[in-house]
């Protein structure tokens, strides 16, 4: 097994560098399931921010990406139950993919509620707003 870097995978998502991108479908093209290619989760948060950040995509296309990682027999994503979870509810909007995979992995650990100032967040099931006014 090898593990694949964020870059690797925008360089074959997008294609804007002609030699890098060739160089990373030949790569990913050879992968196998006796040869897989690792993804862990802190690359999958990468490549949603940069997807979107830098390149402009939309949650329902980036959901769409990160459905197709996980399915693809040649990788092996780390925590891909969240991520296809966590890509379910980027899509239609319920909070961003990194805070989606922070509550995915509070809930693994049986850790309840994750606590956050972040009002966007706090939206989501066992997922505590703290209160600044009593400090």
């Amino acid at each position: 097994m090898i593990a694949l870097d964020t870059n690797v995978l925008v360089r074959y998502l997008v294609d804007d560098d002609v030699e890098q991108a060739e160089t990373a479908r030949v790569l990913l093209d050879a992968l196998t399931p006796a040869r897989p290619g690792f993804v862990c989760r802190e690359v999958m948060v990468e490549l949603v921010w940069v997807l979107r950040r830098t390149y402009g995509h939309s949650p329902d296309r980036i959901a769409t990406v990160l459905e197709d990682l996980v399915a693809t027999d040649g990788l092996v994503v780390e925590a891909a139950a969240d991520v296809a979870r966590s890509a379910v509810h980027y899509r239609r909007g319920v909070a961003d993919f990194s805070d989606l995979m922070i509550a995915a992995a509070a809930e693994r650990a049986g850790a309840r509620p994750l606590c956050t100032f972040d009002r966007k967040a706090a939206r989501l099931p066992d997922v505590a707003l703290l209160d600044t006014s009593a400090s």
